[in-house]
């Protein structure tokens, strides 16, 4: 039996600790805005916070998340009102909205490691998360207007 808290909300699991901790957050806990996109960890959908750090959540297993805290796009902030979100809203970053979720993870995760992150370290950041619309100039533009406080 492991025990991984989620949101704040503690959960015993003792089913495969192999199994990837998307399909538990998606499939067991239905916590859907987490998305599944590529399954090898390079696309950036899945993009979940492992004790404070982007993780690619198809990657990782309940194994490796353990005794850890997970937070889901759900949990970064339940009113939406999250820096990161906010500057989302305020430059409509979102064309169809697929990749969103894991891009604000990682964002806020950047976020709250740099708190003045440079266009180059945004850049960095970002680049393992792929948007299917392009909109990365959006995304950046929102990125800086989180570190700024909205």
């Amino acid at each position: 039996m492991s025990s991984i808290t989620i949101n704040g909300e503690a959960h015993e699991f003792s089913g495969d600790p192999n199994m990837p901790l998307l399909w538990y957050v998606r499939d067991m806990l239905n916590l859907t805005g987490t998305k599944f996109g590529c399954g090898a960890g390079v696309c950036g959908a899945c993009t979940v916070h492992l004790d404070g750090v982007a993780v690619r959540s198809c990657q990782t297993t309940l194994g490796e998340a353990a005794g850890k805290s997970v937070t889901t796009i759900e949990g970064l902030s339940p009113d939406g009102e999250h820096a990161v979100q906010q500057a989302w809203r305020k430059v409509s970053v979102p064309q169809c909205g697929f990749c969103q979720a894991g891009q604000i993870m990682q964002a806020a995760s950047l976020l709250a490691k740099n708190r003045a992150p440079s266009d180059a370290e945004i850049v960095e950041a970002m680049a393992g998360n792929i948007c299917r619309c392009g909109c990365y100039q959006r995304i950046h533009e929102a990125v800086r207007l989180a570190a700024g406080g909205v």
